[in-house]
């Protein structure tokens, strides 16, 4: 199905640029965490591979696309290199770096539920994947820095729901015979824009209703004084 979307090399170099986008997210915050360049790499890989590779596991794709094609791993190094040297002129671009985030996140939610569905599993469970997809190597890069992953924060900028949105547009349109290279192209587009427009006026989840009634905001550990650590 992926193949009557888009040809092989539109394909291969989507991908690549999707992955090359969030393996310098990746290496980005490997950086603010003061990772050696091991530790650049490894969240590179992890970030941009991460989702593709759950997915074709869950749905029985082995190897996966990430061990047969040798550049969908020496791109994440590339990206590494970029950063190790250049970071603080990447971080300058950081606004630039979102933007193809948003679009790789698009890219991926439309991948990850065509493919799952080729593999035969259902629409439901096809959108799940897309989802996956398209934010499990974030996932995975926030839990290896020791970090609350992004999507489960409050006072993050949404980025779970424009990829649930993506995915299923997707589900729909072959639900009703209408994945075509138009379709997908919109549904890729439209999880990029409200990525966008999230980013640009900061739209958040909402939390528990009547949250502040029942239940007390987490307050952050006291530093010890001097007198109680003489």
């Amino acid at each position: 199905m992926l193949q009557q979307l888009f040809t092989p090399s539109v394909q291969h170099t989507l991908d690549l640029i999707g992955i090359f986008v969030f393996a310098i997210s990746g290496a980005l915050l490997a950086v603010r965490k003061n990772f050696d360049v091991f530790g650049i790499a490894v969240l590179a890989e992890v970030t941009a591979l991460g989702g593709g590779l759950f997915r074709d596991l869950i749905i029985g794709a082995v190897p996966p696309a990430a061990f047969t094609d040798l550049g969908y791993f020496v791109t994440p190094l590339l990206a590494t290199l970029l950063v190790f040297f250049l970071h603080p002129h990447v971080e300058r671009i950081q606004a630039g770096v979102n933007v193809f985030d948003a679009a790789g996140l698009g890219l991926f939610c439309v991948a990850g539920t065509t493919k799952a569905y080729e593999y035969g599993l259902g629409l439901h469970a096809s959108a799940a994947l897309g989802l996956a997809t398209a934010v499990g190597g974030g996932v995975l890069r926030d839990v290896l820095a020791n970090e609350v992953p992004s999507l489960l924060r409050w006072d993050r900028d949404l980025y779970a729901v424009p990829a649930i949105v993506g995915a299923v547009m997707v589900a729909v349109c072959i639900r009703y015979d209408a994945l075509n290279p138009l379709t997908s192209t919109l549904a890729a587009a439209t999880a990029f824009v409200l990525r966008l427009l999230a980013m640009r006026f900061h739209w958040r989840a909402p939390r528990a209703w009547n949250r502040r009634s029942t239940v007390r905001e987490e307050e952050p550990p006291r530093r010890p004084t001097a007198k109680a650590t003489a």
